[in-house]
């Protein structure tokens, strides 16, 4: 249902406590581990319901749309701040950044989301994503590395 699928390489906070307008002390607990991730988009619609002002629903929410790795528990991974994020599109390295860079922490997203909405074990955070998201086509290898983490390698079959 798109002619322009593109991916985001993003690490993945799961969530193993509740989570409600929590403070920086929940998150200590509420953290479950952390994942290689990526978000696809079908920027395509994206566009056109943007022109439209409509909801951007069907560009984000796909099978297929949020893909996520091995979970590694938080307690193994020394500081995840520090980590290098890296999406290789057919061996190519195409996105790389530092968790550290990104626009919000993950306890910022955290806080944040946990004022709206209650965020349960089971729950799933994709945090954001460096430079470098390209379209994919069928065919092409996504490889998705985030220090510390196992990586992630997906095929574009359709």
């Amino acid at each position: 249902m798109t002619n322009d699928l593109h991916h985001e390489v993003e690490l993945v906070v799961a969530i193993a406590k509740p989570l409600q307008k929590a403070n920086r002390e929940d998150l200590k607990v509420s953290i479950f581990g952390y994942a290689c991730g990526l978000d696809m988009t079908r920027c395509d619609l994206q566009s056109i319901a943007k022109k439209q002002g409509k909801p951007w629903d069907m560009s984000k929410d796909f099978d297929g749309s949020a893909i996520i790795g091995k979970i590694t528990e938080a307690k193994k991974v020394p500081d995840i701040r520090k980590a290098n994020l890296k999406l290789f599109l057919n061996n190519r390295l195409q996105q790389h950044g530092q968790i550290s860079d990104m626009i919000h922490s993950v306890d910022e997203i955290l806080l944040d989301l946990s004022k709206y909405t209650q965020l349960i074990p089971g729950d799933f955070v994709m945090t954001g994503t460096p430079a470098g998201v390209r379209a994919v086509k069928q065919g092409d290898l996504l490889g998705a590395q985030i220090d510390g983490l196992t990586e992630l390698k997906v095929k574009i079959t359709e």
